[in-house]
């Protein structure tokens, strides 16, 4: 029987042999690696809560970094006004980094090693050894833009790890420090030339530290914590936008690149 003729959620919820993320992770984990993520969805069975969500975000992680990867780090995700306004649903959500898809500027990517993808412009930071923000610049952020489900949930969004399909990072502006972002204005992107999005560099009002705040919070509800090291993407009020081969996506700060890479 092929796992599309299963319903996974009465199996799990009448006769657990087996816990329920277990049994949807590995289907996830194997449609991700196919690159059809999240058929389960398509099949509009009984929604997963959002518990059970991270539930399979977390089981699939497991099974990710047993097969060699490495979580980097995390993101928080579907904040900001334009993907909010796109996806009608607001979070926020974590989502977990892996080290294999983290990408350095300037880097062509191929289109056919994603699934639909799309780029968001962000701001990123990374956690020092005493629990603080140690750094602070913009990525872009790499997503599979597949929503299976006859309407765009949270849950879907989570179990299929916020969309992310890893960011781009520029190793010249890693060192740069949280404060020197004070006076910036605008962070935009830039798509052949022309800007297709701009907005403030922060989604939360808080900014940075209103981001870690909240993650710590919500990864403490599943027995997680940031580490010193990790990569957080605090979340960006510009939109999701698709992008196609051929295409040179730029990130700026105050007209000033950043970041950047090309789809092949």
């Amino acid at each position: 029987m092929s796992s599309q003729n299963i319903d996974w959620t009465k199996r799990w919820r009448t006769h657990n042999p087996v816990p329920y993320s277990r049994l949807l992770a590995a289907r996830q984990w194997d449609d991700y690696q196919r690159r059809t993520p999240g058929t389960y969805f398509a099949e509009a069975r009984d929604s997963l809560t959002l518990d059970e969500a991270y539930a399979v975000q977390m089981e699939v992680a497991r099974l990710r970094c047993e097969a060699g990867d490495a979580v980097v780090g995390y993101k928080v995700g579907c904040i900001g006004s334009g993907v909010v306004e796109q996806f009608g649903m607001s979070g926020p959500i974590h989502a977990r980094l892996f080290r294999s898809e983290i990408r350095n500027s300037g880097e062509k990517l191929q289109y056919n090693a994603y699934a639909n993808l799309a780029i968001e412009g962000e701001m990123a930071v990374r956690i020092g050894t005493n629990g603080g923000i140690e750094a602070a610049f913009p990525v872009i952020e790499l997503h599979h833009f597949v929503f299976r489900g006859p309407r765009k949930t949270l849950a879907e969004l989570v179990a299929n790890n916020g969309i992310n399909a890893g960011a781009v990072i520029s190793s010249r502006h890693t060192t740069t420090v949280l404060e020197d972002w004070t006076a910036a204005r605008t962070l935009s992107v830039v798509v052949n030339g022309v800007t297709i999005d701009a907005g403030a560099l922060w989604a939360m009002r808080g900014g940075a530290a209103e981001a870690i705040e909240w993650l710590r919070h919500d990864l403490g509800r599943f027995g997680a914590s940031l580490r010193p090291g990790d990569l957080l993407l605090a979340g960006t009020p510009l939109g999701l936008n698709p992008v196609k081969p051929g295409d040179h996506v730029i990130v700026l700060v105050d007209d000033r690149e950043y970041v950047a890479c090309r789809i092949a």
